[in-house]
Order: C-alpha cells, then sequence, then structure tokens
C-alpha cells in the first residue's frame, strides 16, 4: 500500500516534529511513497539518498529566482490534451499524470498527483487522431505521471492503437514503476506491451542502492519478452554528485542489460534549487567517468532548455579548433594532440 503524508511519521520515516512541515508542502506537492522504497530508507541518515528523493522537505517551500511552473514549456507544445509534440518526428502522449511515488524534484510536480490526472477517453482518443493525422511521426514516447501505473488492460489498448498506426516505428514507455514497485511487472503488464511495432522501456534510476534484488527480477522479466530497456538518471546534488556513485550505478545498470541512456541535469522546477548542481560540476563528473567505465556505462548529459527549446547534450568537448594547425585534442590525462586540419574542399576544382 501507497504512503501518504499522514503514513511517514508512523512509518519511522520522519521525527514527528516535522510532520507540519511536511503537510505544507503537501500542500503544494504530491507526496507518495511505495513500500519497496520505503524499505530502503535509513531513518538514521540525515543524508540518505533515497530519502532525498521521497521524502518531502523544507526546502521545497523556498522558490528560487529561475525557477519556473513549467520548466521544459510542455505547454508550449501541447497542440491537444496529454499529447507534447516538441521534435518533428515525435511526440509525447501523457495518458496519465499519476505515479506510483513523487520524486521531490520533479519537472512536472506542478501537474502529477492532481484532480483530473486521468485523460478520458474522448481526449485520449483526439490524442490518437493527432498521431493518426501527421505522417511524420516517427516515435510516441508514452510518460506521465507513469503509464505502467495504468491497468495491463488500458496499457495493452494504448500499445494496440499505436500499432496499428503505419508511420509510428518505435513506441517508448518511460517509467519509474520497475524500481519503485517492481511487483508490478507481471505477466499481465509484460504481455500488455506485445506489439509488432518496436517497444522500448526507460527506466529511471538514481542510485545504485535502488536497484534491488526485485528490481532485477522485475527487469529481467522485460528483457525476456523481447523489451529493450534504457535507463535515465537525474544528476541530483546530495544523492549521486559523486563519480563513484554514478559509475556503480551505471555498471550495475548495464549489468542487468539496461542500457544507459541520460544523465540529465536538473530541470528549473519550483522548489528545487537544494537539488541542483552547477554544470561545471556536471562537466567535472561526466569526465571522470570517462576514463574510468566502458562507453556503455556513459550516458549523454543532457539539459532541457528552460521555456522549451529542446533538450541539448552539454558535455564538455575534448577538441578544439587549432587554427591552421587543425585541432587539438585532449586526451583523457589532460595531454593535448594535434590532429591535422580538414581536408580542403576540392568542389568546383578541375
Amino acid at each position: 500500500m501507497t504512503l501518504g503524508t499522514e503514513d511517514l511519521v508512523p512509518a519511522g520515516l520522519v521525527a514527528a516534529e516535522r510532520l507540519g512541515e511536511i503537510r505544507r508542502v503537501a500542500d503544494q506537492f504530491a507526496v507518495a511513497l511505495t513500500p519497496e522504497v520505503a524499505g530502503l530508507i535509513d531513518p538514521a541518515d540525515p543524508a540518505d539518498p533515497i530519502a532525498a528523493q521521497f521524502v518531502p522537505s523544507a526546502a521545497e517551500l523556498a522558490t528560487a529566482a529561475e525557477e519556473r511552473a513549467d520548466p521544459i514549456g510542455d505547454e508550449l507544445w501541447s497542440p491537444v490534451p496529454g499529447i507534447v509534440h516538441r521534435y518533428p518526428d515525435r511526440v509525447l502522449l501523457k495518458p496519465s499524470l499519476l505515479c506510483p511515488v513523487y520524486c521531490r524534484f520533479c519537472f512536472r510536480r506542478e501537474a502529477v498527483g492532481k484532480k483530473g490526472a486521468m485523460l478520458d477517453r474522448a481526449a485520449l482518443a483526439r490524442a490518437f487522431d493527432y498521431i493518426r493525422a501527421r505522417p511524420q511521426i516517427w516515435e510516441v514516447i508514452v510518460t506521465g505521471g507513469d503509464p505502467l501505473l495504468l491497468s495491463p488492460r488500458r496499457l495493452a489498448a494504448i500499445v494496440r492503437t499505436l500499432d496499428r498506426i503505419p508511420h509510428v516505428a518505435v513506441i517508448r514507455f518511460h517509467t519509474r514503476v520497475p524500481v519503485v514497485d517492481p511487483g508490478r511487472v507481471g505477466p499481465a503488464l509484460v504481455a500488455a506491451l506485445a506489439a509488432d511495432t518496436a517497444v522500448y522501456v526507460a527506466i529511471h534510476a538514481n542510485h545504485p542502492r535502488e536497484l534491488t534484488a526485485s528490481v532485477r527480477e522485475a527487469v529481467t522479466r522485460l528483457i525476456r519478452a523481447g523489451i529493450p530497456l534504457l535507463s535515465q538518471t537525474v544528476l541530483l546534488r546530495g544523492v549521486n554528485d559523486d563519480a563513484a556513485v554514478l559509475e556503480a550505478l551505471f555498471r550495475a545498470l548495464v549489468a542487468m542489460r539496461v542500457k544507459a541512456y541520460y544523465l540529465h541535469h536538473p530541470d528549473l522546477a519550483r522548489g528545487t534549487a537544494h537539488f541542483r548542481t552547477g554544470i561545471t560540476e556536471g562537466r567535472s563528473l561526466v569526465r571522470a567517468l570517462r576514463g574510468r567505465v566502458s562507453g556503455l556505462c556513459q550516458p549523454t548529459y543532457v539539459l532541457d532548455i528552460p521555456g522549451g527549446y529542446g533538450k541539448v547534450p552539454i558535455a564538455a568537448s575534448m577538441i578544439e579548433e587549432a587554427g591552421a594547425e587543425g585541432w587539438a585534442v585532449e586526451d583523457l590525462a589532460g595531454a593535448r594532440h594535434a590532429y591535422p586540419p580538414d581536408p580542403r574542399s576540392t568542389e568546383g576544382v578541375e
């Protein structure tokens, strides 16, 4: 059973004197933890990285000047309810804005867990019509909220509908469920994802302690069904802003056959300043990983440009122009090496 605001003190996850603080946060942002997540928290550790992600704190009540209610501009690119069409060849489909847990750093925290969080039948039909009418849409990313919180029957209906749209080549699900509620990934849910169209699942994990035996079993059930898995991680101060922690996380994911896909710089969501590192620090961490782990374990470090201008890679480049001499390339030890200039164009030369 999911734990809510009033369950945190009886569960021993927060001290009784903090209940007023928790309630003030819950008045603004949704609160929920699964028993699996609660069981990973060490209440005696004030810096516990699992608690930091899921247990509310008074820091969320402070809004920094740069923070936004819609930090990545979903509304700007939403032509009909449930659809975000930011890039030409792909759309987000958000059938539900409910989650099994509510991350304290969520960039959709103003919308998730509220009333009216489910698209009704008519709105979902309009979303599908939007996709059908646009042959340039190659990929549909089913997100939310958490789409794997839907019943297998509803999931299967979404997959079947998208599977029948000829120009949709890829269906991708973004989810926390296999990590925070692995028992939900049973035979019925796995079967609901079956399609002739390619189906991918991207799971969200931020700390190696999240990858329990139950999580590995849930991931294995998906993989044995032929579903490729990717991972998304958010770089979070006090959770994983350490090269050794990131290394352990990405190695564990890849060993589970989950490709490390994105490392997100935190978005400018309201009440999340305490989670944000600087980009300089993020680049240093990514650089540290470059020399110590396989390329399979190196996700792309990305930033969603505030205001809805899209996602871009932001890791530091290892090469720069050196004028007539060509290029200067820096190796993993910091030494610089020459690389010849680009070949001269021979266009128009006889």
